[in-house]
Parts: structure tokens; sequence; C-alpha cells
């Protein structure tokens, strides 16, 4: 169910991996060059992607582990987190790719005049280079990173900032996401939410979400997602053409 009442929307906050690009082909790059480190074998692209979702500490244990429950000895972490970083510094961006009418989705946001913040468990380093180099920087009002808040997604200390920074209440926000961690953080902050098939959930159907409390649909891509809310969660004075 669409928890927003018709014409109170006044802001959509977007995830990042799996939703707003496929950054899957970097981060698989980087966790493979901390495997290699420690002498062992690549993981496939599609196996990292599985790991992707609770921020880089999280994903470093997973991908030397080969274990989404994985914890590494802090020794061994500290090494593979700097490794980590290191190799995702130089490749952030140049493997990854915007997913298709990303930026007409944002555009059409933009011109309804809705806030729009990007809500992402990534750092601040990373997370603004690749929306630069990716070009979707400007059209954003705000960037929440995982790293500017006490805790990251699924509490709902991201979704609370960026709705603080925007200036509008939670209830009059939307997340788009693409994960467990996604409903958990909106449904906490009291946000809606929609959900995209483009991401990662850890590795199960984004689908199993369904009827999770908040979420309000799932669609194939953001572009969908944001046709479906410039038909629901506007005024009609305010819908104007599709795109």
């Amino acid at each position: 169910m669409f928890a927003v009442a018709p014409g109170a929307l006044r802001a959509v906050l977007i995830d990042l991996d799996g939703t707003l690009l496929e950054t899957a082909p970097d981060l698989a790059h980087a966790a493979n060059c901390v495997r290699a480190h420690f002498g062992l074998t690549a993981l496939a692209v599609q196996r990292v992607a599985q790991f992707v979702g609770k921020g880089t500490d999280i994903l470093v244990h997973r991908s030397v582990t080969d274990d989404l429950h994985g914890r590494l000895p802090e020794a061994q972490f500290v090494q593979a987190k700097a490794v980590f970083e290191r190799e995702y510094r130089a490749v952030n961006g140049t493997l990854s790719h915007v997913f298709d009418r990303v930026p007409q989705a944002l555009a059409r946001l933009r011109e309804v005049g809705l806030g729009l913040a990007c809500v992402t468990n990534k750092p601040s380093e990373f997370t603004h280079a690749l929306l630069e180099r990716t070009g979707l920087l400007p059209a954003l009002d705000a960037v929440v990173c995982g790293d500017e808040v006490p805790r990251r997604k699924p509490h709902p200390d991201l979704l609370l900032e960026a709705c603080a920074r925007l200036g509008v209440s939670p209830s009059a926000a939307l997340l788009i996401g693409d994960s467990d961690n996604d409903v958990h953080a909106a449904h906490a902050a009291g946000c809606s939410s929609l959900l995209v098939e483009t991401g990662y959930n850890e590795g199960q159907p984004v689908q199993s979400l369904e009827n999770a409390p908040g979420v309000g649909g799932i669609f194939a891509t953001v572009y969908d997602a944001v046709q479906w809310v410039l038909k629901a969660g506007l005024p009609q004075d305010r819908r104007g053409a599709s795109a």
C-alpha cells in the first residue's frame, strides 16, 4: 500500500548500488583483489553482488570468507579493508553503469518539484566520486552516505538525515530501493517504499518483500517506479505529461 496520501509527496529518496547504478563489477574487482592478496581464487560478479548492501566493512568480511555471515579476525580484516579501499578507489565507476533511463527518471522528479536525495551505505569518498563520474550528482539535492550518520541501513538514520536536509517530513517522503535493508529503513523512518528488480538484496528475490510493511510496489526499474509515482503520488495539476 502506498502510504503517502495523494498530493502529499514532497521528496523521493533513492538507494545507489543496484538501484541507480549497476556497481557490482567494480565491487567484485576490488573484492577479488583482496582475495588474491590472501591467495584465494576469484569469485563471480554475481556472487559478490550477493554480499552488497550493508556497507564496505561487511562486504569485505563476506567477500574474503565467501559467506554472508562470515567474519575475519581483526588483523586480517584491517589488511583486507586497506586492499579493498585502494583497489576500489582505482576502479570506482569505470566498470559500473547507470541503469537504463535513470537520468530521465530523475529529471522528471525534479520537473514536478520533488526534493531528491541519494541515501546509501557506501562511504562518502566513494559515493561522491561515483555519482560525479556517472553524471548523476547534479540531479540530486542531497547525498547522504553511510559514514555521515551513526547507523547505516537497515536503521533509519540515513533517511531521517536526508529528510532533514531536504526540509520535509519522513511521512511526505518515499524511498526507492532494491533490498530488505531499504524496506526496514523506510519503515523505521516512517517513509513509504518502492522496490526495483535491478538490485542485489543479498541474493534473495525482491518479490519476497512484496507484502512487507510500507512497500507500495515492485517495479522492473527506477524509471518504471517513477512513472508510477508521477501518477499515484502527485496531485493532478503537478503530474504533467509522462516522460
